[in-house]
C-alpha cells in the first residue's frame, strides 16, 4: 500500500493539517484523546470533507481540493470498523456479513465468505440476530462485513476500546488472522501501545492535529517507559507449555520461562511489566525468583528520569527498569554480562 496525505480541516476550537505518506500495510494512528485521529479517518472514508489537500491511494485520487476532486464514500472501497459495531438490528449475524459482499462488483470481489467465515470463527453465529450477541462477537461480526467488501484500506477507529480487557485480547488473535490471510491495508487508530505494536509495523503519531512522529512500534513503546504505571511492557509469543515443579515451563528464544501454573499452558500472548525485572551484577545465592536469566547488556536509554537496560538473553530481548543510581551502582554498561531475575506470578496472559 502507498497512502500519501495531506489535508486541512479546520473547526470553531480546533484546526488539523496532517501531512504523511505511508508504504507499510499495517499502520497505527496513535494519539491522546482530542488529537484529531478520528477526524483524520472520518476524512480518509469520505465522512468529512477536508478544507483543502490532497488523498491518494496506490495511485489514485480520491480527493483534491485544487482539482475539485471528491470520490465519494461509497466509491472509495474503504472499509471502516468503528468503536461500536453499528450493525443492522433487524438482521441475521449472516445478512449482516454479507451487506457490503453483495453490493460489491462480482469483478472486485477477493474474499470468499466461507473463508473469513471460518478465521473469524463466526459458524455457530451465523442464524442468531445481532442483539443477542456479546460485544466481542458483534465486533467480529462488523470486522468481518467490512472486510467481505473487499476494501483497498480498512479503517479500524478504535475498534476495541468498548470492551473490557479480556475480551479486547480475546480479539486481536482474530484481527491478526485476518490480516495475515487475507492481506488487507489497515490503518488502526489507538491509543493502546499494546494494540499497536502487537497489530502494526508503522506508527503515525497525532498531536494537537498534526503529525509529530512517523516511528516504529517499538520505539513508540520505549518512547512511552516513564510515562506508563506500568513501565515498559515486554510481550512473549509462547508456545504449548511443560508443567516443572508445579509451574508451567515455556521455551523462549533459547531460554526457559518458569510462569505461574494459572496461566495456563496453552500457547498465547503474555507480557512482563520491565519493573519486574531484577539486575544482578553475579549469579545470586539464593533468590525467590524462579527465573535467573544470563544476559548481555545492549544499550541503556533515558525516558522521563528513568533509564530502561536493554538485555539480550540468548535469542530474546528484554527491557529492564531500574532507578539511574542503580546504573551506577551495578556498573551497567553496554557488553556487560548480567542477571536477570523474574518471579514467575510476574507474567500475565494476553490471550
Amino acid at each position: 500500500m502507498k497512502l500519501s496525505v495531506s489535508l486541512q480541516k479546520r473547526f470553531s476550537d480546533f484546526d488539523c493539517s496532517f501531512d504523511f505518506t505511508t508504504h507499510a500495510n499495517r499502520v497505527g494512528i496513535f494519539g491522546g484523546s482530542g488529537s484529531g485521529k478520528s477526524t483524520l479517518v472520518h476524512m480518509l472514508a469520505g465522512l468529512v470533507q477536508p478544507d483543502s489537500g490532497v488523498i491518494e491511494l496506490d495511485g489514485k485520487v480520491l480527493f483534491d481540493s485544487k482539482a475539485t476532486i471528491s470520490v465519494p464514500t461509497e466509491r472509495r472501497r474503504i472499509g471502516v470498523v468503528f468503536q461500536q459495531a453499528h450493525l443492522f438490528p433487524h438482521m441475521s449475524a449472516l445478512s449482516n456479513l454479507l451487506y457490503g459482499y453483495r453490493r460489491t462488483p462480482a469483478t472486485q470481489r477477493q474474499i470468499k465468505p466461507e473463508a473469513l467465515i471460518k478465521v473469524l470463527n463466526l459458524e455457530d453465529l451465523l442464524e442468531r440476530n445481532v442483539n443477542t450477541l456479546s460485544g466481542g462477537e458483534r465486533q467480529r461480526v462488523a470486522l468481518g462485513r467490512a472486510v467481505l467488501s473487499s476494501p483497498r484500506l480498512l479503517l479500524m477507529d478504535e475498534p476495541l476500546s468498548s470492551l473490557d480487557e479480556g475480551l479486547k485480547f480475546q480479539i486481536i488473535p482474530y484481527l491478526l488472522a485476518v490480516f495475515k490471510d487475507f492481506q488487507v491495508p489497515v490503518l488502526l487508530v489507538s491509543h493502546s501501545t499494546n494494540e499497536i505494536r502487537l497489530m502494526t509495523e508503522e506508527v503515525i503519531v497525532v498531536h494537537k492535529g498534526r503529525v509529530s512522529e512517523q516511528i516504529d512500534p517499538e520505539t513508540l513503546a520505549r518512547q512511552r517507559m516513564g510515562r506508563r504505571r506500568a513501565g515498559y511492557i515486554n510481550l512473549f509469543n509462547l508456545q504449548e507449555a511443560k508443567p516443572q515443579d508445579g509451574l508451567l515451563a515455556f521455551d523462549w528464544e533459547g531460554n526457559r520461562l518458569l510462569l505461574s501454573s494459572g496461566l495456563g499452558p496453552e500457547p498465547g500472548m503474555f507480557e512482563l511489566s520491565s519493573k519486574d525485572i531484577m539486575l544482578f551484577k553475579k549469579h545470586p545465592e539464593a533468590t525467590s525468583a524462579r527465573n535467573l536469566i544470563p544476559c548481555r547488556v545492549g544499550g541503556i536509554f533515558d525516558m522521563e528520569g528513568r533509564s530502561g537496560v536493554e538485555l539480550h538473553c540468548n535469542k530474546g530481548q528484554l527491557i529492564a527498569q531500574v532507578a539511574q543510581k542503580a546504573i551506577e551502582d551495578l556498573d551497567i554498561v553496554p557488553g556487560r554480562e548480567i542477571f536477570a531475575a523474574i518471579k514467575s506470578s510476574a507474567f500475565r496472559r494476553l490471550y
